[in-house]
């Protein structure tokens, strides 16, 4: 499907990393580096394009794809994170994991989350295979 010619959404270095999940620092020094591409605005701040930050977003994600650790699966949404709080229940349990700026919540299995020692500090990744993702644009 052709897109509008619509100038594509320019990017603050602050604004880039809350997209990624970084420090400001940790974006600028991608920059520095040279594995992302930015020009300066009138004032003088750095300006990354949006198509430049999404192509950069999907490398990296390609090294957290479950194929690169050993565990090929079909699903590509993969948000590695903390728990911050688990709730047994007689047969289910209700998982909270922290996904850098993102909540999410699982019901699981009691016997499930036992298994996996799901308590909260314990690492985890939530690995979402939707068939219904609503999407909002800011």
């Amino acid at each position: 499907m052709a897109q509008p010619d619509r100038p594509v959404h320019p990017y603050r270095i602050g604004e880039a990393a809350a997209m990624l999940g970084v420090s400001a620092d940790t974006m600028r020094r991608w920059v520095d580096a040279g594995r992302l591409d930015a020009t300066r605005d009138g004032h003088g701040h750095r300006i990354i394009p949006g198509d430049r930050l999404a192509a950069f977003a999907r490398e990296l994600a390609k090294p957290e794809n479950a194929e690169a650790e050993g565990r090929p699966s079909s699903a590509r949404n993969r948000f590695p994170g903390i728990v911050t709080d688990v709730v047994l229940g007689d047969v289910a349990a209700q998982v909270e994991i922290q996904a850098g700026p993102f909540r999410v919540v699982s019901l699981i299995s009691r016997e499930s989350a036992e298994e996996l020692a799901l308590v909260p500090g314990a690492p985890a990744t939530a690995v979402i295979k939707s068939t219904n993702v609503v999407i909002e644009r800011r």
